[in-house]
């Protein structure tokens, strides 16, 4: 038997909130400058430098990237922030998948209006290759959502029961 190892990065879009976020540290790291200014002048440089370097900080975490690692029939995914940080999220073996279609499939909109918890690991948007699966992890029914590739999705249905695979073609 051969292994079997896939990989691919799912970079998530910049949203309205994401502006939202970028635009209200601006603001706020002004406010402190003047705020800092007029109350404690001789400071106000050093003040106003940590501040911006807590908003670079807290800006870098909104560049999101997922990897998904597909590795002889376990689902591995990381979140990278700013391309250099990164942390696994979530770990499960495609064969504990109870289903996995298209996040548009009708057909299957009953199973996963049932999940307990929705983990989103995918770009953001509805596009032709946005799947869910639906797993039990840690005593919940999860729905996660995701964006395979046409690598990672034959990988991952090579691997499946047929009957729980339902692909968009």
């Amino acid at each position: 038997m051969t292994d079997v190892f896939k990989e691919q990065i799912v970079k998530r879009k910049q949203t309205g909130k994401d502006t939202l976020i970028r635009i209200a540290l601006i603001v706020a790291v002004i406010a402190i400058f003047f705020i800092a200014f007029s109350l404690i002048p001789q400071f106000s440089p050093i003040i106003t430098a940590a501040a911006a370097f807590g908003a670079f900080y807290l800006l870098s975490f909104r560049k999101i990237e997922y990897e998904y690692v597909f590795t002889n029939g376990e689902l591995d995914i990381d979140i990278i922030y700013n391309r250099s940080r990164r942390k696994r999220m979530f770990t499960v073996n495609v064969k504990s998948f109870e289903i996995m279609a298209h996040v548009e499939d009708m057909n299957h909109a009953g199973s996963f209006s049932n999940a307990q918890e929705t983990r989103d690991y995918s770009s953001g948007e509805t596009l032709a290759n946005t799947y869910a699966f639906l797993v039990n992890k840690d005593g919940k029914q999860m729905k996660v959502i995701i964006e395979p590739n046409e690598k990672m999705l034959a990988a991952i249905s090579s691997t499946m029961s047929r009957s729980k695979l339902h692909i968009r073609r």
